[in-house]
């Protein structure tokens, strides 16, 4: 049941009906049709004591060149997972365009039997239609919290030759699309979670220590990508149905 609902600006919400098996669904859309640099544009999600909803992104979401001087785009979510909560925070890819300027933040906190689900993937640019992000500043955070106990902390900052940055082994290894997938709380079959992901294409790796888990994926570009993240969540989410907004 929605208790409380406020959107405002160009960013909205709908709520189709779930299919058979699936929580309830809320989806973001951006009817501005992109993010441009200075837009702020922020999300905040508070599930109560044994709630379980699904957040998935209409579409890929796209991020626009900064003039010079331009300010960069601010982008704050927030998630609170009650007592018995579950979330699944699903929005689809960002693309960055060349010369991009990019401030996001994802800031989740969560009771210690919540359960939590978290994709974030990151397209630069789109190699079938011959882009290539030579440039851009783009500076990413996720935080997670459970029980009051910071848990996981990722910080990445690009900034200036970034085509040249992604062509380091240490950082992407020439990789232009990349994407984390976390999971918090509940079960998690690492086998059957790495098998998934061991398709070509994709270079990936997976890890868990004290009820956290994560993959990390990496691609040539965003259709392999995809069809990883699709496996993955297929993995993790064994026997309940993908939004449909994900399938179109």
């Amino acid at each position: 049941m929605l208790a409380e609902f406020l959107q405002e600006g160009c960013l909205k919400a709908r709520f189709p009906r779930p299919a058979p098996g699936g929580f309830a669904i809320a989806v973001p859309i951006n009817s501005s049709g992109g993010i441009a640099p200075g837009d702020r544009l922020q999300i905040s999600v508070r599930l109560a004591a044994g709630a379980t909803a699904t957040i998935a992104g209409q579409a890929a979401e796209r991020f626009y060149r900064a003039a010079p001087g331009s300010p960069p785009a601010h982008l704050r979510h927030s998630l609170l997972l009650a007592p018995g909560a579950a979330l699944e925070w699903l929005p689809q890819e960002a693309i960055l365009f060349d010369g991009t300027a990019l401030d996001r933040a994802l800031s989740i906190e969560l009771a210690a039997d919540a359960s939590l689900l978290v994709v974030e993937a990151i397209l630069f640019g789109r190699l079938a239609m011959g882009e290539e992000v030579r440039s851009a500043l783009f500076r990413d955070r996720v935080s997670v919290h459970r029980a009051g106990k910071l848990i996981f902390e990722d910080r990445l900052r690009l900034a200036g030759a970034v085509a040249e940055l992604l062509d380091r082994p240490a950082i992407a290894g020439g990789a232009r699309a990349v994407a984390t997938i976390l999971k918090v709380g509940g079960t998690c079959d690492l086998d059957a979670l790495r098998a998934a992901l061991a398709l070509p294409g994709i270079e990936a790796g997976v890890s868990s220590f004290d009820g956290l888990s994560i993959a990390r994926l990496t691609a040539r570009e965003g259709s392999a990508l995809r069809t990883g993240i699709l496996a993955a969540l297929g993995a993790l989410r064994p026997g309940r149905p993908l939004p449909r907004v994900w399938l179109c």
